[in-house]
């Protein structure tokens, strides 16, 4: 987040900055927080993550990974997700799939 950043703002940015996609239709889906989003990173650096989840609704672009955070970037069928996700995104990925489905 930068200086004067309001939370939307920054999912927009972030998107576009990581995966090269312009949000037209943000919502929030909700904030998280706690054990299940602590996280070690393979050079030891831990973090306890607080993440304010988005449902994007709308978007125009062409997904690509930035090369520097996003190493690969798919789209998938709600049940075809991969069985790798990253521990910390699971809580929100399970949330929005007992929301949706």
């Amino acid at each position: 987040m930068e200086p004067g950043e309001e939370m939307i703002e920054v999912a927009k940015r972030e998107l576009w900055e990581e995966v090269g996609l312009e949000a037209l239709d943000l919502e929030l889906l909700d904030l998280f927080s706690g054990p299940e989003l602590y996280y070690q990173y393979p050079n030891g650096d831990e973090v306890h993550n607080v993440v304010a989840a988005y449902l994007c609704k709308d978007y125009q672009g062409t997904i690509r990974g930035d090369g520097d955070e996003v190493q690969d970037i798919q789209f998938f069928e709600l049940d075809r997700l991969p069985s790798h996700i990253s521990p910390p995104d699971r809580p929100i990925i399970s949330r929005f799939l007992r929301d949706q489905l």
